[in-house]
């Protein structure tokens, strides 16, 4: 039974290569690349290659498996006891006295890197994009007809500017002084740095002896330096606005509890981090009880993230920070305190070492924009969840109840409280709100890099550098200092390191305070009631 499948396999795969091939396997060429000098059966391969055949595909495959015969002009691929006919896929008995062909350790290379060319024509994209990628690695400019063949047929994107690529390589070393000058243009309009690495071989006059096509080179070198910077730019730019998404994620809760309602909340990097670790929990109980549900792990973790930090504020809020109002220095210090309790509560629960969240297949990989820019979907997403937060936090501070109310205390608690506004509670609902979303923050900062209980540790300042440079209680003015702070710090880093950039960001920042003691924007709050 699986010889018979076998058979049949090969016949369907000589007769679906003969209809698809624009060229198909001939007797004669079968016949000269099995038999014969090494030299000729080598050449008479690559005529077939370059062709873009498929049925020789198949010939060539079943020949480096030993299964092919020679016998009366015609060439057979053997099944056993049967025969079939390499070029028709007709099945045949083997004629008498069939010749066995000889394949050495050179044939061998030949008919794999064959096979490999072949591949470039496969039906499926994932096996041609590996041919291609294979393809660019080893192709001479003896390969170029065939490499046009394959451009010819290709309709995949990716697959096609690769191929360019090579063929724009090929034609630079070839004999003809139009192709070379051809190859410097299209290495110009599409190259990257592999591309600026071939032409800058070319510069010197013992490799290129044509001065016009020399200028040609430094003329796309120069174009692809352009293109590479502004790549790099809009990289910077990214990065910047990556920062400045987590700064703000970082920031927005403590916008709230420092922000509106005047407390020196030192344990807020450590809410990130009771974020972080629900993520985490979150993560281990998909992987252990639902498997094939992992990939949405991430969506359920948003909310228990936030419930959970929510939770440890109120219970923070009721316990600690509600006796200590209009009294900054003890709160700072008791704070402070909780901040190194929760840390030390973390390390006995999930242990000192950092733990990995893993990013769902969805955020993995990158837009890959240029060989030197790519995108990474995970930062992607948390600009996007930076967003979402933030337009949550500003309708629930301008639409609903609970907003009304904490606007109401934060501008006047007296009267607050005076036309029924119940002022406990709508602390411990704020503080629970600017906790929850710490948590949130910690929850993207997981996708990000590891978890371990000094995650928080390493936000806190630049957390209360974003909301007093953006004025206290300021949303609007929190978002710009975010994204302000995170463009600055990215562009310093890139020019002195990441120790200088945070002194320049710290210095300036001091600076701005000196001149501007109410931040970007101003905000009547507690500490301005009269």
């Amino acid at each position: 039974m699986r010889a018979w499948l076998s058979r049949l396999w090969v016949v369907l795969a000589i007769c679906c290569a003969s209809v698809s091939s624009a060229k198909a396997l001939t007797h004669d060429l079968a016949v000269r690349i099995a038999l014969g000098e090494t030299s000729s059966r080598i050449a008479a391969m690559r005529e077939a290659v370059d062709a873009g055949d498929g049925t020789a595909a198949v010939f060539l495959k079943q020949m480096g498996d030993g299964n092919v015969r020679v016998a009366s002009g015609r060439a057979f691929i053997v099944q056993g006891q049967r025969a079939i006919d390499a070029v028709s896929g007709a099945v045949e008995t083997l004629p008498s006295g069939a010749e066995e062909p000889v394949i050495n350790n050179r044939m061998r290379r030949e008919i794999a890197g064959a096979l490999g060319a072949l591949a470039l024509f496969a039906p499926d994209r994932v096996e041609r994009l590996a041919a291609a990628q294979a393809f660019a690695k080893s192709a001479d400019a003896s390969r170029l007809p065939l490499l046009e063949r394959a451009l010819a047929a290709e309709q995949d994107t990716q697959i096609r500017t690769l191929l360019d690529g090579v063929r724009a390589g090929l034609m630079l070393a070839s004999p003809d002084r139009d192709k070379r000058l051809a190859a410097a243009e299209l290495l110009a309009r599409d190259g990257g740095p592999a591309a600026k690495s071939l032409l800058s071989a070319r510069l010197s006059a013992e490799v290129e002896p044509d001065s016009q096509v020399r200028d040609a080179v430094r003329r796309a070198i120069a174009r692809i330096d352009e293109r590479l910077a502004w790549y790099e730019r809009l990289g910077l730019a990214f990065a910047g606005v990556s920062l400045g998404s987590i700064l703000l994620l970082a920031a927005l809760g403590l916008a709230i509890t420092y922000g509106l309602m005047g407390v020196i909340n030192m344990a807020h990097g450590e809410l990130m981090m009771v974020g972080a670790y629900a993520t985490w929990l979150v993560q281990n109980a998909f992987r252990a009880l639902a498997p094939q549900w992992f990939d949405a792990y991430l969506l359920a973790a948003v909310p228990v993230a936030f419930l959970a930090a929510a939770f440890t504020g109120a219970i923070l809020e009721r316990t600690v920070i509600r006796f200590l109002y209009g009294r900054p220095l003890e709160t700072l210090l008791a704070t402070w305190g909780i901040s190194l309790i929760l840390i030390q509560l973390a390390r006995t629960l999930f242990g000192a070492q950092n733990v990995t969240v893993e990013n769902p297949s969805w955020m993995s990989g990158g837009v890959t924009l240029a060989a030197n820019l790519v995108l990474p979907w995970n930062r992607i997403m948390i600009i996007g969840f930076a967003l979402a937060v933030l337009v949550g936090v500003g309708l629930v501070l301008a639409r609903t109840r609970l907003g009304l109310f904490v606007r109401a205390a934060t501008q006047n608690r007296t009267m607050a409280r005076c036309v029924g506004v119940p002022t406990r509670k709508v602390d411990t609902l704020a503080f629970a709100l600017g906790s929850g979303i710490a948590g949130l923050a910690g929850c993207a900062l997981s996708q990000i890099g590891n978890v371990g209980p000094d995650l928080g540790q390493a936000y806190i300042i630049d957390s209360f550098m974003v909301v007093v440079l953006g004025g206290v209680g300021q949303l609007a003015g929190a978002v710009s200092a975010a994204l302000g702070l995170g463009m600055v710090n990215k562009l310093i880093e890139g020019l002195s390191g990441p120790v200088i950039a945070k002194i320049v960001v710290l210095l300036f920042i001091v600076g701005f305070i000196q001149k501007r003691p109410q931040g970007l924007f101003a905000l009547r709050g507690r500490s301005a009631e009269a």
